[in-house]
């Protein structure tokens, strides 16, 4: 078995598209920010080793970029950092954490840019096959844009799930509680509280 790994210090450098003041931003950056400007909530963004499958099936984009996962993932966290509209769940493969460096010279340098380039994001850890099904059954429903890398590193991808930047889960629960509460109430009750908010 052959392994290609070419992770060059200088592809690797983090900042995230470009954002330090002499920095260029790599070529594809602009496209990316654009493609994930335009994912909502329940989308999800695959940062993907080079051999990350293909998947045909409505819903599902596939970019093939000329970067590393560590640069990739750093310019969105950065790009999604500025955004009202959405925040990031981070999940990678429970399988990354136990790969040794004897086997696979340059994983221990991978884990070390992944952790930069989340910039101290909680990170859920799943095995590989149950988040790529749990990606790929949203599919049929919601966007998923796989950004394929150049990183020839088993169990490397950074599997990214967009929720709303405005209204978080707990808010959805509360208001679905409340309503469900406010259907169960009496006519004279809900006269009653209709006065009390006004």
């Amino acid at each position: 078995m052959k392994l290609s790994v070419w992770l060059s210090p200088s592809i690797l450098l983090l900042g995230g598209c470009g954002s330090g003041p002499d920095q260029t931003p790599p070529l594809w950056a602009g496209i990316v920010e654009r493609e994930v400007d335009a994912l909502g909530i329940q989308n999800w963004i695959i940062v993907a080793e080079s051999s990350f499958p293909v998947v045909s099936g409505l819903g599902v984009r596939t970019l093939v970029l000329d970067g590393e996962i560590p640069q990739i993932v750093d310019c969105i966290v950065n790009h999604l950092a500025k955004s009202e509209t959405v925040t990031p769940s981070f999940n990678t493969a429970l399988e990354l954490s136990f790969v040794s460096n004897d086997r696979v010279p340059g994983i221990d340098y991978l884990r070390e840019q992944h952790n930069e380039a989340l910039h101290e994001h909680q990170v859920r850890q799943m095995d590989n096959r149950s988040l790529t099904l749990l990606a790929h059954s949203d599919a049929s429903k919601y966007a998923i844009m796989v950004l394929k890398s150049k990183t020839a590193l088993p169990s490397s991808s950074v599997f990214i799930e967009l929720d709303s930047g405005y209204w978080d889960r707990e808010s959805e629960d509360r208001l679905r509680q409340e309503m469900k509460a406010a259907e169960k109430r009496t006519p004279q009750q809900k006269i009653e509280s209709n006065e009390t908010n006004n």
